[in-house]
């Protein structure tokens, strides 16, 4: 994921900034508890296409965050 795409991407629901799971290939939004997928280095910011996040996934996201 290119950064400088990343920073000026948001959350299409809450306009909050993302993270990048370079394992899973999905956007992050902690704030709306949702990961939206990046599908051949497109992503996919549609709220249906995301999926919830697990409560563990969540916390281990906002640990990363923080550090």
């Amino acid at each position: 994921m290119d950064p400088k795409l990343l920073e000026i991407l948001v959350c299409p629901v809450t306009k909050t900034p993302l993270q990048f799971d370079k394992t899973q290939q999905e956007l992050i939004s902690t704030a709306a508890n949702l990961a939206f997928p990046v599908r051949d280095g497109i992503p996919i910011m549609l709220e249906e296409e995301a999926r919830a996040l697990t409560a563990e996934e969540k916390e281990r996201f906002i640990k990363q965050k923080r550090a």
